[in-house]
């Protein structure tokens, strides 16, 4: 058996009327230290979202998403997280907000394929 590593992830979710507290899972982020993998998979279901709150714009809830994902891809577009590790930036996405876009704690576990752990958690808590 490979052997298998620790790994930390957590779920984005779109929360439309924050005083409601309900909300849609939009996407998930997978940190592993050990194989320097930080990646994360983002998709808004239009009409699930739409089910959940009739009029909502999701237009700038989809822009705060794509610049998660920038953060998360680091390099430039990472703006002035840029200089920070994966694990920093990983944290700072992940702590707590009370706005449209939350993140759901972090979870942890073992794997021994990072984007492979990636892809089955947005399959099971997204799609």
């Amino acid at each position: 058996m490979p052997e298998r590593d620790a790994f930390e992830y957590a779920i984005f979710r779109i929360v439309p009327h924050v005083e409601r507290e309900e909300f849609l899972n939009v996407g998930v982020m997978v940190l592993c230290r050990a194989r320097k993998f930080f990646a994360a998979r983002i998709c808004v279901d239009a009409a699930r979202l739409a089910a959940l709150a009739p009029g909502f714009d999701a237009r700038e809830a989809q822009a705060h998403l794509d610049a998660l994902d920038e953060i998360i891809a680091g390099g430039e577009r990472a703006g002035e997280l840029a200089p920070l590790a994966a694990a920093e930036r990983f944290r700072w996405i992940a702590s707590p907000r009370s706005t449209v876009i939350q993140v759901s704690p972090v979870h942890g576990g073992l794997t021994n394929d990072p984007r492979a752990e990636l892809d089955k958690l947005f399959d099971e808590m997204v799609r």
